[in-house]
């Protein structure tokens, strides 16, 4: 199932780290690892972005088919 972003004033913060909604939605609809952020423990999906970068991407789920995107980073790979 594609979710839906809500991208209500968090495009900015997204791209301070160097990403776009674009990677952010690929990773989203992509993930290759499930897990919860350490702080405040909002679920979060890591995978590549299309120019195959490797990043994090913390969410607050909305509801079944819509998620908030709170922040997204580069990390490295374990």
């Amino acid at each position: 199932m594609m979710l839906k972003c809500l991208w209500n004033g968090n495009v900015e913060h997204v791209e301070e780290h160097e990403l776009t909604v674009e990677d952010v939605e690929h990773v989203l609809a992509n993930p290759v690892r499930n897990g919860v952020s350490r702080s405040p423990g909002f679920p979060c999906v890591f995978g590549y972005t299309p120019e195959g970068i490797f990043i994090n991407v913390i969410y607050e789920q909305i509801d079944s088919e819509t998620v908030y995107p709170i922040t997204a980073y580069e990390i490295e790979e374990d």
